[in-house]
Formats: C-alpha cells, sequence, structure tokens
C-alpha cells in the first residue's frame, strides 16, 4: 500500500468513519470506488486546485432533484466532519481535495450491446423530468462557463488546426459552422435553464432496458434546455446503424414530459453535430499535450465515424427525422427546389439581373454573419455589407416590427422618429453637416446629391474617378465609368463628363511612390479639371472605391483633391454608401481617414441592415439652395418604421462596439492577407481598411497581368467550403471582402486558413519574398 492510498483510506476513516477497499474509477477524473463491506459502496471524487463554486452547488442541485421526486439513482454528497478533505503533505496529493458520494448502480448507456427504442424514448423523458424538476433554480450557475460549455464552442475553432487529415478538418469545419449559423446565434429565442452539460453514455446508467440513473453533474451550468438533449443525442448515438430513427425516439421521449417549441427543434441538429465537433476539437489539441492518456480518446473514433456519418446528410432533412415523432412541423419554408426557382426566375425576371456563382445558391435564412441555403447549411457571408450588423439582427428586427404595428406613414406628417434619428445621424458627422434627406437607396441618395451640387452651384458637369460605380439610374451610369465603360456601356457623355484616374498605390502611374502619390493622384486631378468642357458642379468619389477594385487612396490625396476642386468653385461629394458606419474601425466615416469633410454626404446600404433606407446630409448653405420653390418628396423616405430601423442599426453599433470589432478583425484580417500575399505568387496585393479589404490576383509581378479566371475560381472553390466571396475591380481579378460586421475573429481565422489551403491547391506558392 502506497502513501497515496494510505492518505486515501486514512480520510476515509478519519472524515466520513467508512473503510474498505478502495480501486480507481475510468473516466476524466480521478475517482475511487470504495467497497465496505458492512456500509456499502461509495465513490470518492479528488481534485485540484482551489476549492471551487461548484462543490457547494452539484450536491444542492442534486438534493433538488431528490425533493422533487425524480425517478433516478442519483450521487448524494456524504457529509462528512468536513465538506472538502485537504490531503495531507508527504503523500503525493498534496494540495488535491477528496469528497464521498454515493454510490449509483447501472450498466453505462455505452455498454448496452443492442438498445431498444424504449430505452431511448425512457432517456428523453427522464432527461425533461430532471429540467422540470430544476424549474428556474439558478443557485450560483449564472453566468458559469467552461471547456464544455457548448455556448462557447467559437473559441475551439483553433484546435482545428491540430487534425492533420484536410478532409477531416473541413468536416470539422462545416460542422463548427452549421452549429454556430444555425443553432448558437438562434439561442436567444429558447428556454433557458439548468442543464446537466455532460449527459454522456457513460453518465447514464441504465438496467438495459430503461434509465435508471445519472452521474457526473460538475459541468452543470445555466444554457438553454434544448443543449442538454443536443448532447444527450450525440452520445447515444455514437456508431447507431441508425442513428435518426433512435434519435427520434430520444427526442419523442422528452417532448412527451416537456414540449419542445419549433426554434428548439430546429436547433436539436445544430448542436448535436456541435457537440461531436467539440468533442473532437478538444481531442485533437489534447492530442499535442497528452498523447497517451489513459481515459481521454475512448470516444474520439466514435465521434469521428458518427460525424462523417451525419455529415453526409442534408441539415433540415435530418432536423425533421428528428422531429418526426413529435407531431411539430419545423423549417416550413425550406420546401423549396432550387431547379424550379431558377426556371422560374428566368422566365419572370430580366436576363441582365445576375446571380452569384456557377451553380446559384437559394438562400432561406440569415444569422448574424451566415447566410442559410435550401438545405440548412450556413454560409459565411463576407460580402454582404448590406447586413452590416448581422443578418436578421433581433433589435433590428424587433424595432421594425414594433412600429410597423403601430403606423407608417410619409414625411408630411410629424412624428418624432425621423427628427430623434436625423439627430442621432447628424451627430456623428463633422460640424457643418447638419440637414437630412431621407430615402430608400444608394442610387436614390446620389441622384439627390447631384440634383443638391446644381443647385448650389448652378453647374451641370461632374467630375468623376475611373472604375467608379455610383448607381443604377440613368444619371448615375452617366457618372459611372465601371458601367458606361464596361460591357453594353455607351461611354462617357461627351460634355459634362470628365473622368480622372483611380488613386492606386499599387497599379496607377504613381505605384510605389509612397506618401507622394497622393499628391502626384490629385495633380493629375487639377489637370482634368482645368481641360473640363463644362465647369463641374462637384467631384463624387468612394471614399474607398469598392467596383474599382478595393482600393484604398494613398494618405492625402482627398485633402489636395478637395482643395482643387473648391478652388475650382465645385463642390466635394463623399460617397459612403458601401464604407460607412463604422466599417473601416478607426473612423464612423471613411473620408476621416483622410482629415476631410466633404460638402455632401452619401448613405446607403448598411444604413438600414437590409431595409431599403438612404440618406444624404449636407450643409445649411447648400439646402437652402435647393429650397427653389420646387418641393423635393420621396414616398417612402423617412417614414416611421424606416427612422425606427436606423435608430436601432445606429444602437447595434454602439452597444455591441461593432467599429471597434470592424478596427481589431479588419487589422487581423488585412495581417494575414498580406501574409497570403507574402507565400502565394498569385496574390498580387492586399489592401483595404477595417473589415473592406481585397486581394487582387496577378499572373506576372512584373506586368501583373490580371489573374481574371483564377480569381473567379478561387471564389468559386470558397464557395463550395462555405465562405462567400466575389470578384470584382475593372479588370476582373480582385476578391473583394466586406462581410457583416457581426463576424467573429474566430470566422476570420477560419477564412484566411481557407484561402491559404486554396491557394496551395491551385498550386501556386512562391515560398518567399515577391
Amino acid at each position: 500500500m502506497g502513501p497515496a492510498e494510505t492518505a486515501l483510506r486514512h480520510l476515509l476513516d478519519s472524515n466520513y468513519g467508512v473503510s474498505g477497499r478502495l480501486s480507481r474509477l475510468g473516466g476524466e477524473n480521478r475517482n475511487f470506488l470504495v467497497e465496505s463491506e458492512e456500509q456499502g459502496k461509495f465513490v470518492l471524487k479528488v481534485t485540484a486546485g482551489e476549492p471551487s463554486a461548484t462543490e457547494d452547488w452539484e450536491p444542492r442541485i442534486v438534493e433538488r432533484l431528490v425533493e422533487a421526486g425524480v425517478a433516478l439513482d442519483l450521487p448524494r454528497q456524504v457529509r462528512g466532519k468536513k465538506v472538502r478533505a485537504e490531503l495531507a503533505p508527504g503523500t503525493g496529493l498534496e494540495g488535491l481535495r477528496a469528497r464521498l458520494y454515493t454510490f449509483v448502480g447501472g450498466v453505462p448507456l455505452g455498454e448496452v450491446r443492442e438498445p431498444g427504442r424504449e430505452l431511448f424514448r425512457d432517456l428523453g423523458a427522464r432527461l425533461a423530468e430532471v429540467h422540470l424538476a430544476w424549474g428556474d433554480e439558478t443557485g450560483l450557475l449564472t453566468g458559469r462557463t467552461h471547456e464544455w460549455d457548448l455556448r462557447e464552442l467559437a473559441r475551439h475553432r483553433s484546435k482545428l488546426a491540430h487534425v492533420s487529415n484536410s478532409g477531416s478538418r473541413r468536416m470539422l469545419e462545416r460542422g463548427l459552422r452549421l452549429f454556430e449559423g444555425a443553432g448558437r446565434l438562434r439561442f436567444g429565442e429558447l428556454p433557458e435553464g439548468v442543464i446537466h452539460g455532460d449527459v454522456n453514455d457513460e453518465n447514464v446508467l441504465t438496467d438495459g432496458a430503461r434509465v435508471t440513473g445519472l452521474l457526473d453533474f460538475g459541468d452543470a451550468l445555466r444554457a438553454p434546455l434544448v443543449v442538454d438533449l443536443g448532447i444527450a443525442l450525440a452520445y447515444a448515438l455514437l456508431d447507431r446503424d441508425d442513428p435518426l430513427t433512435l434519435g427520434a425516439e430520444l427526442v419523442a421521449g422528452y417532448h412527451g414530459a416537456r414540449p419542445l417549441g419549433v426554434a428548439e427543434l430546429e436547433v436539436l441538429y445544430p448542436v448535436l453535430i456541435g457537440r461531436l465537433c467539440q468533442s473532437l476539437a478538444i481531442a485533437a489539441e489534447r492530442r499535442i499535450r497528452e498523447p497517451a492518456h489513459p481515459n481521454w480518446f475512448v470516444t474520439e473514433a466514435a465521434c469521428w465515424r458518427t460525424l462523417e456519418r451525419l455529415d453526409a446528410l442534408e441539415p433540415v432533412p435530418a432536423g425533421r427525422a428528428l422531429a418526426a415523432n413529435t407531431g411539430v412541423a419545423i423549417h416550413a419554408e425550406f420546401n423549396v427546389d432550387s431547379a424550379e426557382l431558377l426556371a422560374r426566375r428566368k422566365a419572370l425576371m430580366g436576363a441582365s439581373l445576375s446571380l452569384s456563382y456557377e451553380e446559384p445558391l437559394t438562400m432561406l435564412r440569415g444569422r448574424g454573419p451566415y447566410l442559410i441555403d435550401h438545405t440548412g447549411r450556413p454560409h459565411l457571408d463576407l460580402v454582404n455589407n448590406v447586413c452590416h450588423v448581422g443578418h436578421a439582427h433581433p433589435t433590428v428586427v424587433g424595432a421594425l416590427a414594433r412600429q410597423a404595428a403601430l403606423l407608417n406613414t410619409n414625411t408630411r406628417y410629424l412624428h418624432p422618429g425621423v427628427l430623434d434619428y436625423a439627430e442621432r445621424l447628424v451627430a456623428t458627422m463633422p460640424a457643418g453637416l447638419e440637414v437630412c434627406y431621407f430615402v430608400n437607396s444608394g442610387s436614390e441618395a446620389n441622384e439627390l446629391a447631384l440634383r443638391l451640387a446644381r443647385a448650389a452651384t448652378g453647374r451641370r458637369g461632374m467630375l468623376v474617378v475611373d472604375g467608379a460605380y455610383h448607381g443604377h439610374s440613368s444619371a448615375l451610369i452617366d457618372i459611372s465609368p465601371y458601367k458606361f465603360k464596361g460591357p453594353g456601356g455607351a461611354g462617357a457623355p461627351e460634355s459634362w463628363v470628365s473622368v480622372v484616374p483611380v488613386a492606386d498605390g499599387y497599379r496607377g502611374a504613381h505605384k510605389g511612390q509612397g506618401r507622394d502619390a497622393g499628391e502626384a493622384y490629385a495633380r493629375e486631378l487639377e489637370r482634368v479639371l482645368a481641360a473640363a468642357e463644362e465647369p463641374p458642379a462637384a467631384f463624387i468619389s468612394e471614399s474607398i472605391l469598392s467596383c474599382g477594385g478595393q482600393v484604398v487612396p494613398p494618405e492625402g490625396y482627398f485633402k489636395a483633391a478637395y482643395a482643387h476642386v473648391r478652388a475650382a468653385g465645385a463642390l466635394c461629394i463623399a460617397d459612403e454608401v458601401q464604407v460607412g458606419f463604422g466599417r473601416v474601425g478607426e473612423h464612423f466615416w471613411a473620408f476621416e481617414l483622410q482629415d476631410v469633410v466633404p460638402d455632401i454626404v452619401v448613405l446607403g446600404k448598411p444604413i438600414g441592415n437590409g431595409h431599403p433606407l438612404a440618406a444624404v446630409v449636407t450643409t445649411r448653405a447648400i439646402a437652402e439652395s435647393f429650397a427653389n420653390g420646387m418641393e423635393w418628396f420621396a414616398t417612402f423616405g423617412g417614414n416611421p418604421v424606416s427612422a425606427a430601423v436606423g435608430l436601432a442599426v445606429l444602437d447595434v453599433i454602439r452597444d455591441e462596439g461593432l467599429q471597434e470589432r470592424a478596427r481589431t478583425n479588419g487589422s487581423r484580417f488585412l495581417e494575414g492577407l498580406r501574409d497570403l500575399a507574402a507565400k502565394h505568387a498569385l496574390v498580387g496585393d492586399a489592401r483595404g481598411v477595417g473589415l473592406f479589404l481585397g486581394i487582387e490576383l496577378i499572373r506576372d509581378a512584373e506586368t501583373l497581368e490580371p489573374a481574371d479566371t483564377e480569381c473567379a475560381e478561387l471564389v468559386e472553390r470558397m464557395k463550395r467550403r462555405g465562405y462567400l466571396l466575389s470578384v470584382d475591380g475593372p479588370l476582373h481579378n480582385v476578391v473583394k471582402i466586406k462581410p457583416p460586421l457581426a463576424i467573429q475573429l474566430e470566422d476570420v481565422e477560419s477564412v484566411l486558413g481557407a484561402l491559404d489551403e486554396e491557394l496551395t491547391s491551385m498550386g501556386d506558392v512562391s515560398g518567399g519574398e515577391k
């Protein structure tokens, strides 16, 4: 008998008055079976570290179940002279503590060779009984988290790097995305309560036909109740021949005791997948630390086999299969046929309205930074800067619904909402920009900006940037070289539109000039301005060019350009339709990056998070010049619902720190893209600010020959992996990246890893500096 066992025996005798044979139990924890001929069996739990709240509330929540009469055998703490007995020095167990529990007998679920459907149904019913018995009990569990908290699954994504097999790693990547996009982001809709947190096949005890006991409440916390059901499914279905049929019995048993809502049933399959992925990600990291651990990897192979089987299924049919015996219909809007939709679209809509990707996607839901297709699979949206704060953000949706239920009308009536919104919007602008006009789209806003500039100056001409896009009306096509120089374009209007070169530090005439490039490009503008046939009313430019190729003008460009424009008697219009509202991170508006103040600012896209809303903000003097007797009116512009939505978007940006997230996540994103540019010859340049980024693909570092087909191929490859990007730029060789600000740092790392793998797979690694 060694000193450790001697110490444990002494503790049992002195603190609990128990003596008997000790044997080590399996599992992750240091637990011992105590067998006494006179007193029966016990379990001695030995733990390390400082005393935790767990040691106080774990017996408390078990006693709650006992008091409620739950029909399960449960481990009850044995009270000794000391609740937590510390082990003496010199035993090899210094700093450890021990607690004694009653022994619960039974056959672990994982050891039942051929469990029948009734056993699964009984497990569901018993789990529901446990949840109902706990009721709203929170105790010390509020705010508790731990490594196995499924709500925090995103923090395990970095562990995927330890999975050497690329196919397995991608399968985990898909599973984590399914859990996040179709599961966790809906947790706010679900009933919460105390959950067991680890309903695995070793903690569930049976007599072979019924569930008789439940062990180990150490992972209990407060979370959506359905998370417990998903965890139970993950372990109960390991290596089962017909997992969804058996899973439907478990769900039905639970539903019979505690009816599940539609949202709970819809997230159940993603939660099941999430738990399998969590177990495998943690195992991958543990194999690096202690590959020979006797207990850590007992279910790993079964988890891989089960995840592989489930990964082959489409999430919506799989979710419906789990809910089949409840009588509850879920995923109602997913009853669509993509091929039929495509045929109907071709018959009913104009051919000039394009679709993304070689095989078009059918999107039916959105959550946070994810779009969810007709099969139920989430795709990480990296291009939809319209849903600025995240798809279907509950704060924005709630504001819209509440106001729509009260009133929606036009601005010919007084209403506080539009005035509150105008005040909030003006407060984000530099002094002097103080008058608002509200419309429904960026195109309408830019059209109005043209009218304002012409009314204020009495001129018609416009100064525009090559490659720019400002909208789809006839007048805006005329000032959008991206359109009038492109396919189907008729060229620039001869007399009143003057085009200045793109201030491009990578590809333009003044590339490589560093800080001097801004001044040099501004002088190019000055020369075009002097040669203009018609004196321009205004110079209009996006603060960062979007369709022009995600081009960030060199430092000092706008300050010098604005000076030249104003000296010529023209106005300066900043088109912030794509880059405003904190997207650049460092500032709320992208024009602030160059320390300039425009005369007119145009806002759109992110302003309403997908709701049709846009605005023009200008000076009092310009607004007064426009008030010449002709009424200006937009039927839906500034209506109460739109104002409520706009206010909600501003609230979310502030309350969730999204501008700061754009700064920090964007900084890491750009750093990673630049690492790719250093590694892959195909990536000529990585550029952008905040979460408005792009990489330009080239075939030759000297000639900068555009790699347009390669760019399209890379975007398609990423789409097949569940990452939505798109091609842009006049040469069609720029991958643009402008995700919702709700994107997480873990998403950024995942995208960078996928881009690296796909670029490598395309066979283009330079192996060093270019």
